[in-house]
């Protein structure tokens, strides 16, 4: 088994639904994103249009992550999923330096909500709990829920079902089907990882 995505290009509309559901969800701090979609113009006028491109962990196969972690924080579960073991995790940032995707955040200082002069909400001091300083953090394909049978909040949220998520490996899995009928593309390729998400 090896969990992965599929985000089909021509169905994202840059809405940022599951930017902001990821953050709602993960409790994220100010100005850490597991995931996004990066907004960029192309083309010149009056043809210039914008293209979506939704972004976050990778989950790759070869994880560069995985293998410069110096203290085995950074590990790949057997269904392919990466994450951090924050325990295990000493802040010498060798992952996010080796990360070709940018998508590992450091937490350099201790975050005061998103409106600090009003102190924490209720739920913003519950979430704050899980994001020590000096410890990197980064998306899990949400993996309690994975685990659990439901799909990544970010696919779940998608108002136009832009994110199929599965097993890359079960051949029936809708991520398997849709890789065998479209053309389909990785980030970076030449970096050699392998990423577990794939772009139609």
């Amino acid at each position: 088994m090896r969990y992965g995505m599929v985000i089909n290009l021509k169905r994202c509309i840059g809405c940022d639904a599951c930017a902001i559901a990821c953050k709602q969800s993960n409790g994220t701090p100010p100005g850490t994103f597991w995931c996004h979609v990066v907004h960029k113009e192309v083309g010149e006028y009056p043809k210039a249009k914008v293209e979506y491109t939704p972004l976050l962990c990778m989950h790759c196969k070869n994880a560069p992550c995985v293998e410069k972690c110096p203290t085995g924080a950074s590990v790949k579960d057997e269904n392919g999923i990466v994450h951090v073991i924050a325990d295990k995790c000493i802040g010498c940032k060798q992952c996010v330096v080796v990360c070709p995707y940018q998508a590992r955040w450091f937490m350099a200082q201790k975050t005061k909500g998103y409106f600090p002069e009003q102190g924490f909400t209720a739920k913003e001091e519950a979430e704050s709990a899980k994001f020590e300083l000096g410890k990197v953090t980064k998306c899990n394909f949400c993996m309690d829920k994975v685990n659990e049978g439901e799909d990544p909040i970010c696919v779940r949220t998608c108002p136009a079902s832009a994110r199929i998520f599965g097993d890359l490996d079960d051949p029936e899995s809708e991520v398997a089907r849709l890789l065998r009928q479209k053309e389909s593309k990785q980030l970076a390729p030449e970096c050699g990882t392998d990423p577990s998400v794939y772009y139609i």
